[in-house]
């Protein structure tokens, strides 16, 4: 998957959240911002309440993509059910799209009437969903394998490239002006050196566009990696920590979305089976 068609895929994912979240509010607008002791009277009540068949539909759907979608990845990431076919970054990124179209849809589920069990259930769905994108984010700040595996820190620095050898002997550029690539790179050196500058160097050394695009391009990567390197060690410290505060509230979250469901077939509320 080639960037172009993986933005294509984030951003799929997003917009059928967004419109999901639009359409279900646009739908009950009317029975949700009724007050709820005036919602018996409502003419769609037995529709849109929790045990009605829409309301209820929401909250089996939701929980089905949840469950779906924690399982499938913790066993392809414990288990590689999937072997090579997908790669583990994406997965997560389907992890935390049906871990976030769920939970949306278990909102109206709940027709925003939180109270008893329940509402301990909700709270830890949304502190899952929160800690579920803070840990996408720390992540992809740890660099690894195609396959999924972090990177150690004398590996990635061995995935650098040494950018003034490059310059030299592929592009013939003489000592210094290689050098003012190898210092703009490094963020801590105070340099001002502008893009524009280093453009112009590159002109005055006959450098062509089409060369000058991939010399900046293998510029940017390294002052990326160069910046994953420096805070590598401390990333993978919060990801441990992240773990911590991530994995009890899932847990809690599915222990009483289950006795939730049980109790829901007990009471007889069996939506269309």
């Amino acid at each position: 998957m080639n960037k172009i068609t993986h933005s294509i895929f984030i951003w799929t994912m997003v917009s059928i959240v967004v419109i999901v979240f639009l359409y279900l509010s646009y739908t009950g607008y009317s029975y949700y911002n009724t007050p709820l002791e005036e919602r018996f009277y409502h003419p769609r009540h037995n529709w849109f309440k929790p045990s009605g068949i829409y309301g209820q539909g929401l909250g089996v759907v939701g929980t089905f993509l949840i469950f779906f979608g924690v399982f499938i990845y913790i066993l392809h990431k414990r288990y590689n059910i999937l072997g090579k076919r997908i790669r583990l970054k994406y997965l997560l990124e389907f992890h935390i799209f049906l871990c976030t179209l769920g939970p949306t849809l278990v909102l109206f589920h709940t027709a925003f009437k939180f109270g008893g069990i329940v509402s301990i259930a909700f709270w830890s769905m949304v502190a899952v969903v929160a800690s579920g994108v803070i840990g996408r984010f720390l992540y992809l700040q740890i660099p690894r394998t195609i396959e999924g595996r972090e990177l150690s820190l004398q590996e990635v620095k061995n995935s650098q490239t040494d950018i003034q050898t490059v310059l030299r002997e592929k592009y013939s550029l003489d000592p210094d002006t290689a050098t003012l690539f190898l210092n703009f790179t490094d963020k801590n050196k105070g340099n001002t050196i502008t893009k524009h500058a280093l453009r112009q160097s590159l002109q005055r050394h006959n450098i062509a566009k089409e060369e000058q695009r991939r010399i900046f391009t293998m510029v940017k990567k390294e002052k990326s990696l160069s910046k994953k390197i420096e805070r590598l060690e401390t990333m993978k410290k919060y990801f441990r920590y992240w773990h911590v505060a991530h994995m009890p509230f899932a847990l809690i979250m599915l222990v009483i979305v289950v006795i939730h469901v049980i109790v829901a077939f007990t009471f007889g509320y069996k939506w269309i089976f």
